[in-house]
């Protein structure tokens, strides 16, 4: 049974062919296309009010050689905000609840920002490692710390988004169980826990849409550090 629970975190195959690769491209078949029409439908006008409000959020901190990377941070994000609600719907798959996947693209991206800062800016990047006033005996100890906590970020990222996904499903399905365990015997309770489950569904709703922006959010500040 314990077993059971964590089947919902394997890739799932069909005739032996993995479906992630499925999953990864069924989000963007949710995006609402542009028309030729002169007025868009409301769906698609409240695609174009999102991003143009999150990008203007998020590249205002940052200085215009920063706004290169706006479409690429956006894409980001719908991507990862799309695949965190596609394990909410029946008999789907979330793949960003593989921690490879989150890895795949926290570290590539991370590197990135690094390169760029050390390209552009080298002083300033080396400068990250060291505060400055340090006292001379603890400027060994304290590059050592600042540097593993500099790679560390990567394992950050990849990590909050996988076990803030996986505690929320699985709780999900602990709860949906429990339900129809205790349904012919407690009415009442089982009404009870299904209620709380559906306030859960909506946390859960909140929570994939969070772990998202906070996903690029911390990538963005990533990027103002090396700029």
């Amino acid at each position: 049974m314990n077993m059971s629970f964590f089947d919902q975190f394997t890739s799932p195959t069909m005739a032996g062919i993995p479906l992630t690769m499925l999953a990864l491209i069924a989000p963007w078949f949710m995006m609402p296309a542009k028309t030729s029409k002169w007025l868009n439908n409301r769906l698609y006008t409240i695609q174009l009010w999102f991003s143009s409000l999150f990008v203007k959020q998020l590249m205002s901190p940052l200085n215009k050689k920063g706004h290169k990377w706006s479409l690429l941070l956006m894409t980001l994000l719908i991507f990862i905000l799309l695949n965190n609600l596609l394990g909410l719907l029946p008999y789907t798959f979330t793949p960003t609840t593989q921690l490879s996947m989150n890895l795949g693209l926290a570290v590539p991206l991370w590197l990135s920002t690094i390169i760029l800062g050390t390209q552009n800016q080298l002083t300033v990047t080396l400068s990250h490692l060291l505060p400055e006033g340090t006292p001379t005996l603890l400027i060994p100890t304290l590059v050592i710390i600042e540097t593993i906590s500099l790679l560390i970020r990567p394992l950050a990222l990849g990590i909050r988004l996988t076990a803030n996904l996986t505690a929320g499903h699985l709780l999900i399905q602990l709860i949906s169980t429990a339900i129809l365990t205790i349904l012919p015997l407690m009415p009442m309770v089982s009404t009870l826990a299904f209620m709380i489950l559906l306030l859960l569904t909506l946390l859960e709703i909140a929570v994939a849409m969070i772990q998202a922006y906070v996903f690029v959010l911390l990538l963005s500040l990533y990027l103002q550090e090396n700029l």
